[in-house]
């Protein structure tokens, strides 16, 4: 089996065709759905992106392998101390190196590890492969290395691709030459003009008053970054570039695509495409970052095409995090599952249909705020240590079947639910307090170190 996992950054799911989106953004990525399984409900477990991309390759949550921020003590993994031997045991137990266990040629083609100076993210890989842009670079300058690997490892019959391409991260970068393929869509029909009037109200971090200083100070020297919001009309400007991305992104998918055909890989080939995080939108009162612990960051999207047994065209509601992907993959390949991933396998999903999904989840952010969220049901509640300069409350909650979009606070009227929420999250932190050597939450170690990093840069900026 070969199995390439596109990795794209900052993607949500409801920009794509096959999540229902009204514009023609990915009908490659759609494509793909037609003939795979497509999670509804997958989250990553820490957001943003260095701790979602370690919990997945590690196959453990944040509170375990220690990274759940940007900076300082808990931005380093966690080491194994006295107990190490010649070798430690992620290069045994991530989740490339599982396969490598097994036979597989892995490889990444990605330059996050040197991004964010995330180097434990390359273990278990056979090849790195790193353009040296630091994630600023966009489609056209991945592609190649791609299609490089791909012709020179088309005669292998077991190999693992991690290809990351960053387009839909901020700022929009996409080349002119593009254009504006949705200049005449109409926007999300929920951002309407009271609620950008209530957005344009809001203060601190990400709001749209921030973003305008942002495109003065920062992203200057992006084009699609040169008009102020001022005007409802004005938020086109953000959703556009946005989907511009993902279209600009979708269309080197669809080379991906003709290059396996092509090789003849085509037909005996897993896809999986998901995300490290998602991008608010406007939930929360928040635009173009990926900062808090919510439906607009954490909710990924995971499709997989898995030739040898999969389902086709089919859709699984359940609760999934994005580091259950190890544990699916040994069960589908039998490969020996180590004891330290906290990932639970969904592999019956996509084999037979069978109900994998978890009662509840919990997804934290310690990069831009402190917050964890539980996630069950239609709820969504969100607790919150350290509002990054935000103004978050210090509970939110959310019906998420009447306000995907988190726009009014619950948590006063339904105190119901809110201890019900309190009761999931002490139960997850128990178990994850008592499975492991340490005694201290790195939630706490962030919080002692002075804040989240990126809140703490903000502050400065500020000031």
């Amino acid at each position: 089996m070969r199995i390439i996992y596109l990795d794209l950054d900052s993607l949500r799911p409801d920009h794509l065709g096959c999540y229902g989106y009204h514009r023609n953004t990915s009908p490659h990525i759609d494509r793909i759905a037609e003939e795979s399984v497509r999670f509804t409900n997958y989250y990553c477990s820490d957001a943003p992106c260095m701790p979602s991309r370690t919990a997945l390759m590690s196959g453990k949550f944040g509170i375990h392998n220690g990274v759940v921020g940007h900076g300082g003590t808990a931005a380093d993994m966690r080491r194994e101390g006295a107990s190490r031997g010649f070798s430690d045991r992620l290069g045994r137990e991530s989740l490339p190196a599982v396969l490598q266990s097994i036979g597989y040629k892995t490889a990444s083609i990605s330059t996050f590890a040197e991004r964010h100076s995330v180097w434990t993210f390359n273990a278990g890989f056979n090849e790195i492969f790193n353009n040296g842009q630091r994630g600023h670079e966009t489609a056209e300058q991945v592609l190649p290395v791609a299609l490089k690997w791909l012709e020179d490892n088309a005669g292998e019959e077991k190999w693992f691709l991690h290809l990351n391409f960053w387009d839909p991260h901020t700022p929009y970068r996409t080349p002119e030459e593009l254009g504006n393929p949705f200049a005449n869509d109409p926007m999300p029909s929920w951002l309407t003009e009271e609620v950008f009037q209530l957005h344009l109200q809001k203060q601190g971090q990400h709001s749209i008053e921030d973003m305008n200083k942002l495109a003065k100070s920062h992203y200057y020297k992006h084009p699609r970054h040169g008009k102020a919001i001022v005007e409802h009309n004005d938020l086109r400007m953000i959703i556009d570039n946005y989907d511009c991305a993902i279209r600009y992104l979708d269309d080197h998918i669809g080379q991906v695509i003709r290059k396996l055909e092509e090789l003849g890989l085509w037909e005996d080939t897993a896809i999986l495409i998901s995300a490290d995080h998602g991008e608010n939108m406007g939930e929360l009162g928040i635009y173009s970052e990926h900062g808090t612990a919510d439906q607009g960051t954490c909710r990924i999207p995971m499709i997989i095409r898995w030739p040898n047994g999969g389902l086709k065209g089919a859709v699984d509601d359940g609760l999934h995090y994005q580091l259950d992907l190890a544990p699916t993959l040994a069960s589908l390949l039998n490969a020996p599952a180590p004891n330290s991933w906290d990932g639970s396998s969904y592999a019956d999903s996509l084999t037979s249909g069978a109900p994998t999904g978890r009662d509840y989840l919990v997804v934290s952010q310690c990069a831009h705020v402190c917050q964890r969220s539980v996630r069950f049901e239609d709820w969504l509640y969100i607790r919150t240590f350290h509002d990054g300069h935000h103004g978050f409350p210090k509970e939110m909650l959310f019906d998420l079947k009447h306000d995907p979009y988190e726009q009014h606070n619950l948590a006063e009227e339904r105190r119901d639910i809110c201890m019900r929420s309190v009761y999931l999250f002490n139960e997850w932190h128990d178990e994850m307090m008592s499975t492991m050597p340490h005694d201290n939450d790195p939630l706490w170690t962030v919080m002692k170190e002075g804040g989240p990093l990126h809140a703490r840069e903000y502050k400065t900026w500020q000031e």
